[in-house]
């Protein structure tokens, strides 16, 4: 066969516009590292009969409506409304920290006041970040942020990025919200839902197009030659002038020659158990380290539509940091961004820039950290731009 495209990576952004170029008619090749499809939201049906998420748990949510209008061309649904609790103060209560989570962790007069306080000067159903908590001139709004920040934040974010509380941006901890609510909801996206047959059944029926051809377990190298003098990329050792859609680490197609773009990395035991094992989807572990290494516990058939199973399976999940030549740690989940870095990421770039027929989609190939409705959207959005050219 002959291709007219050539896509790199079968996760979200590669599987999206491999599926609309074969729509059009155009012959597409995926070139896949991995021994499936499915990137990191690969599943399936474990010895508990539990829909087990390899790489961690992928919970579907979004208030884009044309994300979901696509995607269900592909999959049906059922709905799922995430919940997560976290350890704070030897009490399990909701994440992200709110109305309740103030009412289970201090006496009824504190939590009356400070709930009246909140809702008083920010009003009811907001998001208020931490850093803008930690800000108020009102000492007791000064204090449950201190509060939210040493229980909720600070050790659960030590843990994650291998930081230092000194060492952590500040605009990281503005991203962490307390939801004066009672809504203890993880998401409060229109749509909530999970494809009714698993992620991996929806990237089959993305990619079951005559027009897709898929290359399992072959890295990108042993098919694809980059010409950095020539400009030029060769497929099986002849000259292709289709588009290559490459959503692999930017660094690795250019052989590191500026240096390793760094990440986190995650590491999941899996556990089987009889019964329930906790009381929802996801329990956050905020606690110091040698308290609980792990930052989080997911029990996955809470995440789908009938539960009522008589085992179930958890996953017991280790931040690590990344390094590609480990046995653990060795998958890039999370970009580290510092402006020194980007301005790395940024060179690699122009380096990208001098292949006309090259683009670069994802997390990896862009370096930065997408939501699963984000990059179908910026799939689609490519596919768009480039169809006509």
């Amino acid at each position: 066969m002959k291709y007219d495209v050539v896509v790199v990576g079968a996760g979200f952004a590669g599987s999206v516009i491999a599926n609309r170029f074969a729509s059009d008619n155009k012959r597409v090749l995926i070139i896949e590292k991995r021994s499936q499809i499915g990137g990191n939201m690969y599943d399936f049906i474990d010895e508990s009969n539990v829909r087990y998420h390899k790489y961690g748990p992928h919970i579907f949510h979004t208030s884009n409506k044309k994300v979901v209008d696509f995607l269900s061309n592909y999959t049906k649904w059922y709905k799922y409304e995430h919940r997560v609790l976290g350890k704070v103060c030897d009490k399990l209560v909701p994440i992200p920290f709110n109305l309740t989570s103030i009412e289970e962790v201090f006496e009824n007069d504190k939590a009356n006041k400070l709930k009246s306080l909140l809702i008083e000067t920010y009003g009811m159903e907001t998001k208020v970040p931490i850093l803008e908590l930690r800000k108020n001139e009102n000492s007791e709004i000064k204090e449950l942020a201190e509060f939210i920040y040493e229980n909720v934040f600070k050790y659960y974010t030590m843990k994650q990025w291998g930081l230092s509380p000194e060492e952590i941006d500040p605009a990281v901890t503005g991203r962490v919200p307390v939801h004066i609510s009672y809504d203890d909801r993880y998401f409060q996206d229109e749509y909530q839902q999970m494809p009714k047959d698993g992620f991996t059944s929806l990237f089959e029926n993305l990619l079951a197009s005559k027009n897709i051809e898929i290359l399992l377990e072959t890295e990108c190298k042993d098919v694809l030659k980059f010409d950095t003098e020539k400009n030029k990329i060769y497929l099986n050792d002849e000259e292709f002038s289709g588009k290559v859609i490459y959503t692999g680490a930017i660094d690795e197609l250019f052989d590191y020659t500026l240096g390793e773009l760094p990440y986190r990395s995650l590491e999941f035991v899996s556990e089987s158990h009889k019964g329930t094992y906790q009381k929802c989807g996801t329990v956050n572990y905020p606690t110091p380290s040698d308290e609980n290494e792990y930052t989080r516990i997911t029990e996955y058939k809470h995440l789908m539509e009938d539960d009522n199973l008589n085992m179930t399976t958890i996953a017991i999940e280790y931040p690590y940091p990344y390094n590609r030549n480990s046995k653990k740690g060795n998958i890039p989940y999370y970009p580290i961004f510092t402006k020194e870095i980007e301005e790395k990421y940024k060179e690699y770039v122009k380096l990208s820039d001098n292949f006309k027929n090259l683009y670069l989609l994802g997390r990896l190939a862009e370096f930065r950290y997408y939501n699963m409705d984000a990059i179908v959207d910026a799939a689609l959005n490519l596919y768009e731009k480039l169809k006509g050219l």
